[in-house]
């Protein structure tokens, strides 16, 4: 494989030394882990097993989120160059590791409760589980909005119905955080939307059909 070197210069000013230090790893790394795998794991319709576990020793899946959780401690650029520098040799290893970070590891550090944090945050930003995002639903896309999938309270539970699809990580994930309407309301109305956070496992939840895509 070929690649041509459109990055930036090290006297970029929007790089420091720590920056290029992190591209120049992580670009070795795609090279001579993800990239030979890149064509056989769409083809194979695969997910990557051989290197994810490899990104979580090299602190890769939890690069923005602060030491004391379990992250890096590296800022969004840094986050940046390793999405851009995995995805450039092997897109399904790319959008594996930033819907991981952003999708379903942002939404629980930024917006959970402290008990979520706690319970879940450590294990994400360590590798040790990955986290998917369902968001998009057969009859709605990936219009928030149109969100069909219901919550109802039930005591302390909230029991959910609906199915989601395309869901990036989906059945490897130890947490999916997802969307649904809580308390009723129209189509089109955003304010009874919420998030979610369901483990593997738990009763009830379960897994569809293997989507003929890439990624």
């Amino acid at each position: 494989m070929t690649l041509i070197d459109t990055m930036p210069s090290a006297a970029d000013p929007f790089l420091t030394d720590d920056h290029l230090d992190v591209r120049e790893m992580v670009r070795e790394f795609a090279l001579a882990e993800v990239a030979p795998l890149a064509t056989a794991l769409d083809e194979e319709k695969r997910f990557p097993h051989e290197t994810i576990p490899k990104l979580a020793e090299l602190g890769l899946l939890g690069v923005p989120w602060p030491e004391e959780v379990g992250g890096a401690g590296m800022d969004y650029r840094a986050y940046s160059i390793v999405v851009e520098e995995l995805s450039r040799v092997c897109g399904t290893t790319g959008i594996t590791v930033a819907a991981h970070t952003s999708l379903g590891t942002a939404p629980i550090y930024k917006f959970g409760t402290e008990e979520q944090r706690q319970r879940w945050v450590p294990q994400l930003a360590t590798g040790e589980m990955l986290g998917a995002f369902a968001l998009t639903e057969a009859g709605a896309g990936s219009d928030a909005k149109m969100t069909r999938v219901t919550a109802v309270q039930d005591g302390d539970h909230w029991v959910v119905s609906g199915t989601k699809i395309y869901c990036t990580n989906g059945t490897h994930a130890g947490t999916v955080v997802f969307t649904a309407r809580a308390g009723g309301g129209e189509l089109g109305d955003t304010n009874n939307i919420r998030a979610f956070v369901v483990e593997k496992g738990t009763p009830g939840f379960e897994y569809g059909v293997l989507e003929d895509k890439l990624g």
